[in-house]
């Protein structure tokens, strides 16, 4: 199993800060869309992710126990 953590306006989409998912095998991009279809969410791709608290590509291959966070572009002034 993986623990996916979401930030920002993601944790509102989702209703919670983490969910557990099986992800082993499958690509950052690959969970992007079984997240965005599962949970209703847009525009992922322009998330970044990080995996075990580094930075990470869409190309990833996440595996058994990692840790995946998906953090918003952020903005401000």
């Amino acid at each position: 199993m993986n623990k996916v953590l979401f930030f920002a306006h993601l944790r509102d989409a989702v209703g919670e800060e983490s969910v557990e998912v099986e992800a082993a095998g499958k690509t950052i991009a690959e969970l992007k869309q079984q997240l965005a279809e599962a949970h209703g969410i847009q525009k992922l791709d322009a998330v970044m992710a990080a995996v075990n608290e580094e930075f990470a590509d869409d190309d990833e291959v996440i595996k058994e126990g990692d840790t995946i966070a998906f953090i918003p572009p952020v903005s401000g002034g």
